[in-house]
């Protein structure tokens, strides 16, 4: 080879002039040539969503733009699926849904988001123009029709933990270390029912149904599950070079509804009047009214069996892992099913049966493990509002009926 060098070079000093310039000419324009993938690098940025109304909009969107100036903008949107595909109903109660990448202009992904007054930011990126062609290419291999789905997973695997990993892949691991190594205290359930503050309903549901799992601390990088988080984070990363990974923001389209809700503390003393009140009304009334208390006692029962036999199908039934090993079940659970024919039978003025004085007891008990289980630490739970809403009604229905001679004077 080094023989091979010294004839290629003595042959160009052989040339003449006029040739020795062609072969530099040519030499550029190869070299012109071959820089050409890094000088055409696209632009690339990250488009965030703020909140909307409708439930599945509350927790924001994103997406990723690629801009390579030759043709419209090309948004990759992580949060598409089919609600008439086959058992999407089923896929949804067992947390086996499917998601889909699609690219469609930006402008056409905009729409939806304009019409219902979403603001819509970017961040553009300071990546290398290698990295550039590389989440590019990577995010169109991704958006064909055989490659598109994937198993949606709330808070591991939704539209922006797959924008996250699709920056770290082209960052080549470097990004998940820089959000990994900070935290801000935040866990799924305070994300969760931060966002969801505006649907009373969805609340709740999230503070019933949401386990142990949902209450450890998490990383900036854990945290990216949602959108807004994932950009206050790329705000504080660095890119390949040390510099700023954000190049510069904009704000494309204005949010026109309520703010982004705030973190609010737990509603724990709330909780806990209103069920010591609910227990000092049942203990007033229930002798005087047998036949209201067993009317609530019934409907308390019926409800707290349902919600428990929920909370076991999500734990033993569903890929919903952050439902699993719910401490609520102390509380709620399909056992009080069991109380029924006793309250029933108060209800129409009898006495329920002496095996019904046994199980209201076992059920008060169940219900005082609770505290227990809250002080010890182990696994740990933040549910200590239903424990101050529910453990009184428990022991007040304990107190008022678990004794024979009262059953039998009330009637």
């Amino acid at each position: 080879m080094p023989g091979a060098c010294m004839l290629s070079m003595s042959a160009y000093w052989a040339m003449p002039e006029v040739w020795r310039g062609y072969a530099r000419l040519l030499l550029a324009c190869l070299l012109i040539w071959l820089s050409l993938p890094a000088l055409a690098a696209p632009r690339i940025g990250v488009v965030t969503m703020a909140p909307g109304e409708v439930f599945w909009e509350r927790f924001g969107h994103d997406a990723i733009v690629v801009d390579d100036g030759r043709q419209a903008p090309i948004s990759y949107n992580f949060g598409y699926f089919d609600p008439g595909e086959p058992d999407f109903i089923g896929r949804f109660v067992r947390g086996q849904m499917r998601y889909q990448l699609l690219a469609l202009p930006l402008e056409q992904d905009l729409i939806q988001y304009r019409e219902a007054g979403r603001g819509v930011s970017v961040q553009w990126l300071d990546l290398t123009p290698a990295q550039a062609n590389k989440l590019a290419a990577a995010l169109a291999e991704n958006a064909r029709p055989e490659n598109a789905h994937y198993h949606y997973d709330y808070f591991r695997d939704n539209c922006a933990t797959r924008v996250r990993d699709a920056l770290n892949l082209a960052m080549d691991g470097t990004l998940a270390p820089q959000l990994a190594a900070s935290a801000q205290g935040s866990s799924y359930r305070s994300e969760a029912l931060r966002l969801a503050a505006p649907a009373a309903w969805m609340w709740l549901g999230f503070q019933l149904g949401l386990g142990p799992h949902a209450d450890r601390p998490l990383s900036r990088w854990e945290e990216s599950f949602i959108p807004m988080r994932l950009a206050d984070s790329l705000r504080l990363a660095k890119n390949s070079e040390g510099r700023p990974l954000v190049l510069a923001e904009a704000q494309w389209l204005a949010h026109r509804l309520p703010a982004e809700p705030v973190e609010k503390p737990l509603p724990v003393w709330q909780f806990g009047a209103a069920g010591f009140a609910i227990a000092l009304l049942l203990l007033a009334l229930g002798q005087r009214y047998p036949r209201l208390t067993a009317g609530f006692a019934l409907g308390f029962w019926l409800l707290a069996g349902l919600a428990g036999a929920l909370m076991l199908y999500l734990w033993l039934g569903s890929a919903h892992w952050a439902a699993w090993r719910n401490h609520n079940l102390l509380l709620l659970h399909p056992l009080l099913w069991l109380l029924l024919p006793g309250a029933w039978a108060m209800l129409r003025g009898r006495n329920p049966s002496p095996r019904f004085i046994w199980l209201l007891r076992g059920a008060a008990l169940i219900a005082l493990l609770a505290l227990p289980d809250m002080a010890s630490g182990i696994d740990p739970q933040r549910n200590g509002t239903w424990i101050a809403l529910l453990l009184p009604i428990h022991l007040s229905l304990a107190v008022l009926w678990a004794r024979p001679k009262v059953i039998t004077a009330a009637y």
